[in-house]
């Protein structure tokens, strides 16, 4: 059989159905050779792993036990104590105990003091220590109206003298209040 093209040409086959070195096998085109021989595809098998969490589901809902109305509930009682020191859990915090403290003149004992409230005006730093220790609470006393960490402001006015404060601070201390503070002069 005759060839359409010229004897003096090469013959030029159509890409796909190209001969190797005039052999009769056809080459398979450049770009399907790389998908054939590429890396296997992997393939989860996602049915085993759907029963077991199924499984796992299922023995979750049988063995749990749900129960309304098991609840811990925290409940904190006061210590015990004799009955004349018991005073009432519920009782807010008072407001702050205010000590008013005035200098009179440059002397030593020429000052005032002044206690907010409905309370005997003490005349001196020592009057002021035995009004605060025989109405702090504590063990031995009975009816004591102020705790140890119970508030207490010292409020100098403007002219007080600094050692009059220091008294008043140091009249605080020795009856074992822990929570003293000072306020702006008035």
């Amino acid at each position: 059989m005759a060839s359409s093209a010229p004897a003096t040409e090469p013959r030029r086959d159509p890409p796909g159905n190209a001969t190797r070195a005039g052999l009769s096998t056809p080459v398979p085109p450049r770009g399907s050779g790389r998908r054939r021989r590429g890396r296997a595809r992997m393939a989860l098998n996602l049915t085993a792993m759907i029963d077991v969490v199924f499984l796992l589901l299922i023995y979750f809902m049988v063995a749990t036990e749900f129960k309304l109305g098991e609840e811990v509930y925290r409940l904190d009682l006061p210590p015990r104590q004799p009955a004349a020191q018991l005073r009432d859990p519920f009782e807010l915090d008072e407001e702050p105990l205010r000590i008013e403290v005035a200098s009179t003149g440059y002397a030593r004992g020429a000052y005032s003091l002044r206690i907010e409230g409905p309370y005997r005006q003490p005349a001196s730093f020592e009057e002021l220590f035995e009004f605060l220790r025989q109405r702090q609470i504590t063990e031995h006393t009975v009816g004591g109206l102020f705790e140890p960490d119970h508030p207490m402001v010292i409020v100098p006015t403007r002219t007080t003298r600094w050692e009059h404060v220091i008294d008043a601070f140091n009249a605080l201390a020795r009856a074992q209040y822990t929570n003293v503070t000072f306020a702006k002069p008035r």
